[in-house]
């Protein structure tokens, strides 16, 4: 559907070692955000960035493992995001979140019961 509203952009920036209750606090921030219908969330593996006590975190070529930031982007209206603040700030103790408003210029979904995603 074509549209124009306002919403806001809710960011999270974690490690990606960061854990909540043994996974990834990025993928518990994505599923919780899927189970409360937000109208959609990306988690970016960034690849070089520091956080508040300033350690760099870059990606090397030859490591396996690394501690790279991560940052979470959902978009939705403040009205059904903000109640999840209390929520998302348990699963992110050590990061940072973030609210923007934005202009909704245009939001497609896909069929009802057609979840063309996979879940991780």
């Amino acid at each position: 559907m074509d549209l124009e509203e306002r919403a806001v952009r809710l960011t999270i920036y974690v490690g990606e070692s960061d854990r909540f209750k043994g996974r990834p606090a990025y993928k518990a921030v994505i599923h919780l955000l899927r189970a409360k219908g937000i109208w959609g969330a990306t988690a970016t593996r960034g690849v070089y960035g520091f956080g508040k006590v300033s350690r760099l975190h870059a990606a090397a070529p030859l490591r396996l493992s690394e501690d790279l930031p991560i940052v979470v982007e959902a978009v939705d209206t403040e009205e059904k995001l903000r109640p999840l603040l209390p929520e998302l700030s348990e699963m992110v103790q050590g990061g940072l979140v973030t609210f923007e408003d934005v202009r909704v210029l245009r939001h497609l979904g896909a069929e009802p019961g057609n979840d063309r995603g996979r879940t991780v």
